[in-house]
């Protein structure tokens, strides 16, 4: 059985170790905030109600995606599908291309940036293949325009930040939903996170002005690592409710 993305895909690496995914995720809330239509995740209700969940939910489903068989992964993005399909019948017009395109290309940038940052710098074939990985779930969801390569992804990922992020009403809503989820001291890390991994566009939209305090604190993270202490780091700075989630992210 073909699977979606290769046994031994650079991808599977990334998603497969709750480190990347968590630093995906965290980079992903900033964005998804930011976005200029953001107001499609308000229409439920939902995404207000309950942001680490709805956000968490997209990111495992990403997951659940990668490292499903290629059958299995099209039934999961046609469900996808379908759930767009009915968000779009409830308020009467179809959710925009571009909000479909800003959400892969985001997950293709910290897809990267992440494990960079925790792992090692990735050669141009590795990064071709995180590209092509996510477009072939683009192509499956029917999204339009996507680039042909991984050069013109860069171009373009650019000019969607420049075109389709902003700080609105509801971006200030949601962060003050986050504030409130994660407490502030949870908050502040995450902030501090922000200011480590997503593009300067995205902190300059949210003021991130100083560099952050965690880029020197990644190589003893990582010694936490490998003598299994950095369970103790995560216990602290995730909410309870969410550790198993992160425990299960892990696979071999």
């Amino acid at each position: 059985m073909k699977d979606f993305a290769t046994k031994n895909s650079i991808v599977r690496k990334i998603w497969g170790n709750s480190d990347t995914v968590l630093l995906i995720f965290a980079g992903a809330s900033a964005e998804f905030a930011l976005n200029k239509s953001v107001d499609w995740l308000y229409f439920t209700g939902k995404l207000p109600s309950d942001p680490l969940g709805r956000l968490f939910s997209t990111v495992t489903y990403a997951q659940k995606i990668v490292f499903a068989s290629e059958s299995d992964a099209f039934n999961v993005i046609d469900s996808m599908n379908n759930i767009h399909g009915n968000v779009s019948t409830a308020r009467g017009f179809q959710i925009p291309n571009h909000a479909y395109q800003d959400v892969l290309y985001l997950l293709i940038h910290y897809s990267i940036v992440a494990y960079e940052i925790l792992e090692r710098p990735l050669v141009y074939s590795e990064k071709e293949e995180i590209f092509n990985v996510f477009t072939k779930l683009g192509n499956r969801m029917n999204i339009q325009n996507l680039p042909s390569s991984f050069n013109e992804w860069v171009v373009i990922r650019q000019s969607s930040l420049m075109q389709h992020l902003a700080f609105s009403d509801h971006s200030q809503d949601l962060f003050k939903q986050y504030k409130k989820h994660l407490g502030k001291t949870r908050y502040f890390v995450l902030q501090e996170v922000y200011r480590l991994i997503t593009p300067s566009h995205v902190q300059n939209l949210l003021h991130l002005k100083r560099k952050s305090l965690f880029t020197g604190i990644i190589v003893p993270y990582k010694v936490a690592k490998k003598v299994r202490l950095d369970f103790l780091i995560k216990k602290l700075l995730l909410p309870v409710e969410f550790q198993q989630d992160i425990k299960a992210l892990n696979i071999a």
